[in-house]
């Protein structure tokens, strides 16, 4: 008996928003032995972050704390494209037809993860990769590249979970859950996006760069943003900020020779992902 399969079946029938926005209303319970039980449950690395646990006074401040300065180098290579979130690698390569690796036998567009019909053919050359955050990680988002913010997307959807049972057993799952989409223009890789994936109990993100953008607000509409001027941002300036662990989709106009890595390595913010192709 396939146990994903039954508790993703089951949780079919759940509004998983209200139950997301309850979750997130729990997490803001003023309560010490919460946060320092939270933080012993995943074995959180409290010498990283900014204050010492007792400064948290919930388990939603814990889940967004900062990490101290200096703790996450950025790659000092200006060809190189970093990662923009602590978390696992799921899977990279080149974009190819757009059809994208989601799992084994499962793939989902390029074209709907964007809400463009023809992102396929702009990212043709291109190259994309997936990070997982776990409840353990920093979830805050980090711009990956040097360029300047042009806009944003807000696309409604889902909240089914990201993890390997939701990878596994939902159909389409990151063209489907509810995302920000944070629109990139750089010189070195031409167009660039970053793709905050929500999920249950995650159903709420922010920008960190225009705080009057959330998610999971009761908002049904896709929402498209241009900035004129576009916001200027450097590699490891921070984009946004999950409340709790999710996704991260990077794609780029451009091709990258992607480093070797193998589903599940640990990333970290700031680590080299990439370098332009040729």
């Amino acid at each position: 008996m396939d146990r994903q399969k039954l508790y993703l079946d089951a949780l079919r029938v759940v509004p998983k928003k209200g139950l997301s926005r309850t979750v997130r209303r729990l997490t803001q319970v003023r309560s010490q032995m919460a946060v320092r039980r939270f933080a012993a449950r995943f074995d959180l690395d409290m010498t990283e972050a900014e204050q010492p646990i007792e400064a948290y006074e919930t388990i939603l401040d814990l889940f967004t704390r900062r990490l101290k300065p200096g703790a996450r180098p950025i790659d000092p290579d200006p060809k190189a494209l970093v990662s923009p979130a602590d978390g696992a690698w799921l899977v990279g390569g080149p974009v190819g037809d757009g059809e994208l690796v989601q799992a084994k036998g499962r793939t989902y567009s390029l074209g709907a993860l964007l809400a463009e019909p023809s992102a396929p053919k702009t990212f043709r050359n291109g190259a994309c990769f997936t990070i997982y955050l776990s409840p353990r990680d920093y979830h805050r988002v980090h711009c990956p590249v040097d360029g300047a913010i042009t806009g944003y997307t807000y696309v409604p959807g889902d909240l089914f979970p990201v993890n390997s049972a939701g990878v596994n057993h939902v159909d389409q799952l990151f063209a489907r859950n509810e995302r920000l989409i944070i629109h990139l223009s750089t010189e070195t890789f031409g167009r660039v996006e970053v793709v905050m994936v929500g999920a249950t109990n995650v159903g709420h993100m922010t920008l960190a760069f225009d705080a009057a953008v959330a998610t999971n607000t009761g908002h049904r509409e896709l929402e498209r943003h241009a900035y004129d001027p576009p916001i200027a941002i450097a590699r490891g300036d921070e984009l946004g900020v999950f409340e709790m662990g999710s996704t991260v989709i990077v794609a780029t106009e451009r091709g990258l020779e992607l480093e070797p890595f193998q589903g599940g390595d640990v990333m970290r913010l700031g680590r080299r992902i990439g370098t332009l192709a040729g």
